[in-house]
């Protein structure tokens, strides 16, 4: 007896949606998307995104990069956009080196100018490696807004569309599955509806609960021996 034969699927190219439309709000995320959305009458000229990895700060970046036509600054490079006018991004800052003296003279040229700048972080800006007592200053005046991890509605509501992006009808049921079963992060749910949507083309079936308890469960092993 042979195994039935798979179709090779191909890669399409499905890129995550990161415009205002494709955002879902919930309650983790509700204040880091209003604030967003308030732009220009921050009451701050500088704002920072803090929460988890997976959290969907890239996307409301995204977001407000497109309405603010912001410049993007690397956060170990910041001097090199002295001499630009703002709007400025600096996105996932805190994790590695940072240009503290960069940084003091970008916030205070954004100060005096009337113009925004936007960082997001996995860390609060009280724990990033910075030295400089007055940067220390600034940042504390800064408006720092908290997203939390995914809830259950945000992860439903982000599957539900990335399917829907596939053109792929998906049960309830397995939603609720997956909801229950992955690491509370919209990249892994991306990654998880990618997987699926190959497993399904390749076994020629519908996306059954079977089927996604089998790609979340070579996930975690595959994680698991990454993590050794």
């Amino acid at each position: 007896m042979t195994d039935a034969p798979r179709q090779l699927p191909l890669d399409l190219g499905h890129e995550p949606g990161y415009s205002r439309d494709d955002l879902i709000v919930t309650a983790s995320n509700m204040a880091a998307v209003d604030i967003v959305d308030r732009w220009p009458g921050w009451i701050s000229p500088v704002v920072i995104l803090a929460g988890p990895t997976g959290s969907g700060k890239t996307h409301l970046a995204a977001v407000w990069k497109a309405e603010s036509e912001a410049s993007v600054i690397d956060a170990a490079h910041i001097g090199d956009a002295s001499g630009r006018t703002g709007p400025f991004l600096i996105d996932a800052i805190g994790d590695g080196p940072i240009d503290e003296a960069g940084l003091f003279h970008l916030i205070n040229s954004v100060r005096q100018s009337g113009s925004s700048l936007l960082m997001t972080s996995r860390r609060w800006p009280g724990t990033w490696p910075v030295q400089l007592p007055d940067l220390a200053s600034r940042l504390k005046a800064a408006t720092t807004v908290e997203i939390g991890e995914p809830d259950d509605m945000l992860l439903s509501g982000v599957m539900y569309k990335l399917f829907a992006d596939r053109q792929i009808a998906v049960d309830p049921n397995v939603i609720s599955f997956l909801v229950s079963h992955i690491e509370r992060s919209l990249s892994t749910a991306s990654r998880v509806v990618e997987r699926l949507d190959r497993a399904a083309l390749e076994k020629k079936s519908k996306i059954t609960r079977a089927l996604a308890a089998s790609v979340v469960t070579a996930l975690d092993e595959g994680q698991a021996t990454f993590d050794l």
